[in-house]
């Protein structure tokens, strides 16, 4: 696992764009096309997951689809344009309205929160992808719609809701890093988790009973266990919060 390699929206804004929303003029004449840019966006998908993004080329692409790179120019100007369309596939939000839990906002942004995590969990590739500025394609306001639709009844501002969302999948983002990055190293070392934390048991023994860590030295045995759910307890303390300013803000209402 690397740190971000590649950004969103690196290509042609314009024909990335055209391509997303299949308004590019196609020609009306000529031989039938022996691929299709979904096809060739799936298989892109699908190298990025096995072998991490840096595998992904146009002559690799090209070399999986069986077909000649210039080919692939046809259909994607470059692996800018490329790669927003992967984002984007792999980003379509699903159709079934349950996904979003089955209650109110809280359930909605939870369920959200959870989602995200196992996106990255499918493609670790996107933690390699800076999407700070995202090519707005079918996806993302598919996606977007679909989260508004199930927490506008919070009762904030716009920006506030935006805000929720923005703040639940920054959360999300740190949490998928910090698995994933755990992940890689034990495949890049051979080394288990388990065998990295014994290793240092002796001397940090001698260190607790030294006297100078006493807060640390008295912690439970299962402080730093494997079996707590971290990333359940941030995401409800995050949700917690939002429900005291969307109680606050209905209070005030109430009281106008």
């Amino acid at each position: 696992m690397t740190s971000s390699s590649e950004t969103s929206g690196s290509g042609d804004i314009v024909r990335t764009l055209e391509l997303l929303w299949d308004t590019a003029k196609r020609p009306s004449r000529g031989p039938r096309p022996t691929l299709t840019l979904d096809r060739i966006v799936a298989a892109a998908v699908r190298l990025a997951d096995a072998e991490g993004l840096e595998a992904v080329s146009m002559r690799r692409l090209a070399t999986e689809l069986g077909t000649g790179t210039m080919s692939l120019y046809r259909y994607v100007p470059g692996k800018g344009e490329l790669l927003d369309l992967m984002l984007d596939r792999v980003q379509r939000p699903s159709e079934n309205p349950a996904d979003l839990g089955d209650g109110g906002w809280r359930s909605a942004l939870e369920a959200l929160g959870r989602a995200t995590l196992a996106l990255y969990r499918r493609h670790p590739w996107l933690l390699q992808v800076n999407q700070s500025r995202p090519i707005l394609g079918p996806s993302a306001l598919d996606g977007m719609e679909k989260i508004l639709s199930r927490i506008k009844p919070m009762g904030l501002t716009d920006p506030e809701l935006v805000s929720a969302i923005v703040m639940v999948d920054g959360y999300v983002v740190g949490a998928a890093r910090t698995q994933l990055y755990q992940q890689d190293v034990e495949r890049r070392t051979g080394l288990t988790d388990a065998e990295f934390w014994q290793a240092q048991v002796p001397v940090l023994e001698k260190v607790m009973a030294s006297g100078r860590y006493p807060l640390l030295a008295g912690l439970s045995d299962d402080a730093f266990g494997s079996d707590f759910d971290h990333f359940e307890f941030g995401l409800q303390r995050i949700l917690d919060g939002l429900e005291v300013l969307v109680a606050h803000r209905r209070s005030a209402v109430q009281e106008q």
